[in-house]
């Protein structure tokens, strides 16, 4: 083969194995068997050995590749990455509405977007026609660590955005979360276990330390996932009127996003989105803790505008906490299956979340420690998911004096 012929070869499997990762790990429906893209992924493993010069950045083996680094460059912003205001209660949702109706001066219901909101690492990946060049944390906001070469190892993030449908914008700023499943978060604490390793206190925190590693084979090795929900910026691209079609592109170029996204007409709808999210969010295979509302129009967004930290047309209305205070009645050392010694408050048995607690995992002497938590104090319980229960605080004016420290 020549080299003009391996060449054009390499780019039709290049654009190939892009389509049938984005069918696989985005839509989750494959069109071909695991066995011809293997052979796919082989052919263009074998040509790029014998013409490395025509390997490219975009290239499917280069999702692990880059060496470990010392430490994280930082990259700054072009739009900052704010948070966002809470909501606690439907009053408080219906307060945003009204707000939004009286900053706009307009009358009849607001077209609003719902979406999950989930639990784990926001990040943003630059594309420049086309090409993932840059992926970042959100950092401060303003300012976030280069992660690139970790976040090429997402099998669910595009190196190169697919264009059968819509062409890619000269620069598009995608923002989303990086997350952990909690089946995963499981079987990795698991593993972490048997190898005599501290287990992560929870989904997020495993998905926020295997992306700020120095080695991008550690993040390779972790089953992360990422979706889709905003822009920073976007040049060169179509003129979009609504959030909502962003979302609609974002799936086109074979971005993942939330198929629970849903188009509210009025606040009422919204109100209605959340009771269905919180009666759903213990069977879905994620962390989520509550609902992101925005307002839907772009040209009502950026007449409604930002305040210092977090903008005027999108809320976060929080799910209630799946917390409780109870006591501890005893810490045990529970030995795990690699002879692993890990404390465990014994406590008086609470519900929460729909479930009734007795146990909670302290991890290592190190968290108890940091807790300060003693036999005998009143701690707060939470529960996420199918987590492991976990004491978040001790209520430290409940003592008496009479509570034991662990040793």
């Amino acid at each position: 083969m020549t080299r003009e012929e391996a060449q054009k070869r390499l780019e039709e499997l290049r654009e190939l194995i892009n389509y049938h990762n984005y069918r696989y790990y985005v839509l989750d429906d494959p069109e071909i068997p695991d066995a011809e893209y293997d052979r796919l992924m082989q052919e263009l493993l074998e040509l790029e050995r014998q013409f490395p010069d025509l390997v490219t950045p975009d290239s499917p083996s280069q999702r692990v590749g880059a060496p470990p680094r010392e430490e994280f460059e930082t990259v700054p912003h072009t739009v900052p990455m704010l948070s966002l205001d809470n909501a606690f209660s439907e009053e408080d949702i219906r307060e945003f509405d009204e707000r939004v109706h009286r900053l706009l001066g307009v009358t009849g219901p607001i077209e609003y977007v719902a979406e999950p909101k989930l639990d784990g690492l926001g990040v943003e990946l630059v594309y420049e026609n086309g090409l993932l060049t840059v992926g970042s944390t959100r950092g401060d906001g303003y300012v976030g660590e280069n992660v690139t070469a970790n976040l090429k190892t997402i099998k669910s993030i595009p190196l190169r955005l697919i264009t059968r449908w819509l062409p890619a914008p000269e620069r598009l700023e995608v923002r989303g979360e990086v997350i952990m499943e909690k089946e995963a978060f499981r079987r990795l604490n698991e593993e972490r276990e048997k190898r005599g390793e501290p287990p992560f206190a929870n989904p997020r925190n495993a998905a926020a330390g295997s992306v700020r590693q120095l080695d991008p084979s550690v993040t390779a090795s972790r089953p992360l996932d990422m979706y889709c929900y905003a822009y920073g910026q976007i040049v060169g691209g179509p003129d979009f009127k609504t959030h909502w079609e962003v979302l609609e592109a974002y799936k086109k170029w074979g971005l993942k996003v939330n198929p629970l996204n849903e188009l509210c007409e009025g606040v009422d709808r919204v109100v209605d989105y959340y009771k269905r999210m919180t009666e759903k969010r213990e069977e879905l295979p994620y962390e989520m803790d509550g609902v992101v509302v925005k307002v839907n129009s772009l040209e009502y967004q950026a007449r409604l505008g930002m305040k210092t930290r977090s903008p005027r047309w999108a809320i976060a209305w929080k799910f209630e906490a799946h917390q409780e205070i109870t006591q501890v009645l005893d810490i045990v050392a529970q030995v795990g299956r690699t002879g692993t010694l890990t404390p465990v408050a014994i406590l008086k048995p609470v519900r929460v979340g729909g479930v009734v607690v007795s146990r909670a995992t302290l991890h290592n002497q190190d968290e108890i420690d940091r807790l300060d938590v003693r036999i005998g104090d009143w701690v707060i319980v939470q529960r996420a998911g199918d987590v492991i229960p976990q004491i978040v605080k001790v209520v430290k004016s409940r003592r008496t004096g009479k509570e034991k420290p662990y040793h």
